[in-house]
């Protein structure tokens, strides 16, 4: 598979897929390798996809300076990527956490950017707050309520959306990240332990990496193109969430997918797929 060296010489790894313009996609986790993202519910068909392995995850190296996870450091990664494609501006997706590293990219490099997606993104770059009664609106969702795991999940939401909890409580309201709680979905949610850096995870938003004001600021500013995608039942990303995110924006649109969680193409591949194309037209 392709590498390039980061800017302190650690070696990263991406991986290429499908035809058309690239699209350099960001996964979250945090810290999460990038395979999850797969083909992106088909969207390789309609773009080639460039999905980063972040250092210390899937293929890329690990650094030598464990600090260097943090999201702020990981942005001139990116540049590198960048720069190491030949491209003088890139369409970026960001997922989830990925996204807070796609915000503070379009901060620190905002003429590089031509279009911007942010699907089901993480908020803590600008400063976005979700408060727990709209976590537990967004698991509400009429075609949850019946199934049998619902009430032993819903009451763990409750106790994180009051500030308690444990690793436990968080790994019970998982249901809730999915349009659907089948076998698929529980695998995809049992593979993350393999796949997640957990050393790098908690470095990922360690105090300094974010400056919200600056973030929201340049946001102000950015007039090209964004899409902030969303999934009605998402408990990690609530809809108003999302709207508050893409308000942020002056030339924005939010999508939003009924019955889907915080993996929208797996919920439905060709809709998440031909939206994102269309808009990256």
């Amino acid at each position: 598979m392709p590498t390039f060296p980061a800017p302190d010489g650690t070696l990263l790894a991406y991986h290429v897929s499908g035809s058309g313009e690239p699209l350099i996609c960001l996964p979250g986790g945090p810290m999460q390798d990038s395979a999850y993202l797969g083909d992106l519910g088909g969207l390789d068909a309609h773009r080639t996809l460039i999905r980063l392995d972040l250092r210390g995850t899937g293929a890329s190296a690990v650094p030598e300076d464990a600090a260097s996870y943090r999201c702020d450091r990981l942005v001139e990664d990116v540049e590198a990527l960048r720069a190491h494609l030949g491209l003088e501006a890139v369409d970026l997706l960001g997922h989830s956490a990925g996204a807070n590293l796609a915000a503070l990219y379009v901060t620190r490099h905002p003429e590089r950017v031509a279009r911007l997606v942010l699907v089901t993104p993480g908020a803590a770059a600008p400063g976005l707050v979700t408060t727990g009664e709209e976590r537990l609106a967004a698991a509400r969702q009429a075609w949850r309520e019946e199934e049998p795991w619902f009430g032993p999940a819903y009451a763990a939401l409750e106790e994180l959306a009051a500030g308690r909890g444990t690793a436990e409580t968080f790994q019970a309201v998982a249901p809730f990240f999915h349009g659907t709680w089948d076998e698929a979905a529980r695998q995809r949610n049992a593979d993350t332990v393999e796949q997640r850096n957990g050393e790098a995870a908690g470095v990922y938003a360690s105090e300094g990496a974010f400056e919200p004001d600056a973030t929201r600021a340049v946001f102000a500013g950015f007039d090209r193109p964004v899409l902030v995608v969303a999934g009605e039942g998402d408990a990690n990303t609530p809809v108003p969430t999302a709207t508050a995110y893409t308000e942020l924006f002056p030339e924005a649109e939010l999508a939003v997918l009924a019955g889907a969680g915080h993996f929208p193409w797996h919920d439905d591949a060709e809709w998440f797929a031909d939206r994102l194309a269309g808009f990256l037209k």
